[in-house]
């Protein structure tokens, strides 16, 4: 690969990417079929999932486009088809996406999830929870290495700008589509890519990539988990003085097991000593530790319970610890 070519990739995501069993989230579009190109170029093992949701005619196009490239490079191509409501399309379809590369990951055994996020994307993402009103985490949503429980989310483009993609790929006549729904103003996320993103990068780019470099370091030095016990999907954490860390631990801990917290959810968490997200998983605040697990309720031994009791352990862990057998005495 060319050196004007491998700069587009983020090297730190290349080094990940490198011997490892990878899945690629593929559209078809300008910047998932630049990166199938790049990641082949340089010598990057990978299969491809494409989602269609069947409101496009085009979509079929796509899909025969990602199995014709799945057969020309001897790679496996994984195609869902889902119907959705108009409704929260948007949020839907990004839960339907992810549950559908999750259970790939953990039938084909894939280290490694890799999407085309580019700069743009990233700077709208920015901008977005900067009108909600958000925090350092927040804004700085997207990261290039994104350790989840049972996979890493890569994202080797992050600092790429789109234009970069598009004269890669209209230089070297690689076929790509375009969504047209990227140009209907009822989703904010495209009213905020025409208004606001693609005039920043036009004028600023150079600065606003150094930005994200600095504010990156600057995540990274301000919020370090303080992991006291992990076992299986039982977190324990040392409580910090600060709720803002408090809750941006707690946060990173329920993305890593594949949920995402809302604004309303965080602000619940720190009201109660003990709550449950979404049927799915309990949050236990101590005066020194902060449990996290999945939420379960089975029938526990009395003895069991009074152990836990007299070990301060918080009620709702308790099930969780019972079911998975974890002698409450270690923790």
């Amino acid at each position: 690969m060319s050196q004007e070519l491998s700069e587009l990739l983020n090297k730190d995501a290349v080094k990940s990417l490198q011997q490892k069993k990878n899945l690629l989230a593929f559209s078809a579009g300008i910047d998932s079929t630049a990166l199938f190109f790049l990641l082949k170029a340089e010598n990057i093992d990978f299969d491809i999932a494409i989602v269609n949701y069947g409101k496009r005619a085009e979509a079929q196009e796509e899909v025969a486009y990602a199995q014709s490239l799945a057969n020309q490079y001897a790679k496996k191509c994984f195609i869902k088809e889902i119907t959705l409501k108009e409704a929260n399309f948007e949020k839907e379809a990004r839960e339907a996406r992810y549950d559908f590369f999750e259970l790939l990951i953990e039938k084909g055994h894939y280290q490694n999830l890799i999407t085309a996020h580019q700069l743009n994307d990233r700077l709208e993402w920015f901008l977005m929870q900067f009108t909600k009103g958000a925090g350092t985490v927040e804004l700085l949503g997207f990261e290039i290495i994104d350790k989840r429980e049972n996979y890493q989310l890569i994202r080797p483009l992050i600092n790429t700008p789109k234009k970069a993609l598009q004269h890669y790929l209209d230089r070297d006549q690689i076929p790509y589509f375009i969504d047209q729904t990227n140009l209907d103003y009822q989703y904010k996320r495209n009213e905020i890519r025409h208004t606001y993103t693609n005039t920043l990068l036009e004028k600023y780019e150079s600065g606003i990539i150094k930005s994200f470099a600095y504010l990156d370091r600057d995540r990274t030095a301000l919020f370090k988990l303080s992991i006291l016990e992990h076992i299986d999907d039982l977190y324990i954490l040392e409580k910090d003085p600060s709720e803002i860390h408090n809750i941006r631990a707690i946060d990173k801990i329920l993305k890593k097991l594949g949920y995402i917290l809302s604004e309303g959810e965080r602000k619940e968490i720190l009201k109660q000593s003990e709550c449950v997200i979404s049927h799915q998983f309990t949050v236990a605040i101590t005066a020194h530790k902060i449990y996290i697990a999945p939420y379960v309720q089975p029938i526990m031994e009395k003895k069991f319970k009074e152990l836990c009791r007299t070990l301060s352990i918080p009620t709702k862990i308790r099930g969780y610890l019972w079911q998975q057998k974890i002698n409450p005495q270690v923790l």
